[in-house]
């Protein structure tokens, strides 16, 4: 629970206060609304670090199986 706190912190600060902060499908904890690019290096490597990969593609997204699935 720790981790995952930690990271939707640092989340927090990118993320635009009006949006849907997260998703969450096929075993995958998805956060939208912040962009790699958006991040600092040292907090892209921290969130990775607790287990979020930035997905390119059709999601546009942070996600992580560790905290999406049961």
């Amino acid at each position: 629970m720790d981790d995952l706190i930690a990271a939707l912190t640092i989340f927090a600060k990118y993320q635009e206060p009006t949006q849907w902060p997260t998703i969450c499908a096929h075993d995958q904890l998805m956060i939208v609304g912040v962009t790699a690019d958006q991040m600092s290096a040292a907090d892209r490597a921290e969130v990775e670090e607790l287990g979020f990969v930035w997905s390119d593609g059709p999601d546009d997204a942070w996600i992580s199986f560790r905290f999406g699935s049961a």
